[in-house]
């Protein structure tokens, strides 16, 4: 298999110099992603509702890679403040209940704009 890019049509995609996420061999690797509904670029306030944008997101794009949310293997997850673990989390285990990826949560300084609360990147299977 050929590495292939996939872009969500997202204005930071190409202003920044990046793909949504790359297909290379057997996997898909997402960028990391914020809650943005990329529809309208509206941003939710609440954390949990951002974290439901991106799964929106992701799903759709390992969709398009020939992949799904119940192929990832590995999730990576980057929120702004620690009071947003918990409604993150809960969002997260609605998603991946069953799948059980290898992941972890970070508390990071902050994002590129104030209003994104959380970040999530996956690794996926094809196929």
């Amino acid at each position: 298999m050929t590495r292939h890019l996939i872009s969500t049509g997202s204005p930071f995609e190409r202003s920044f110099g990046y793909s949504r996420a790359v297909v290379d061999g057997d996997f898909v690797f997402v960028s990391g992603t914020t809650g943005y509904d990329y529809a309208t670029m509206t941003l939710p306030e609440d954390p949990a509702a951002q974290a439901r944008n991106v799964f929106k997101t992701i799903g759709a794009v390992l969709e398009e890679a020939g992949s799904s949310l119940a192929r990832v293997v590995r999730a990576q997850y980057f929120v702004t403040d620690r009071s947003y673990c918990e409604p993150v989390l809960a969002v997260c285990g609605e998603v991946f209940g069953e799948i059980r990826p290898a992941a972890g949560i970070y508390v990071v300084a902050g994002l590129l704009k104030p209003e994104m609360k959380l970040e999530i990147e996956v690794t996926a299977r094809i196929g």
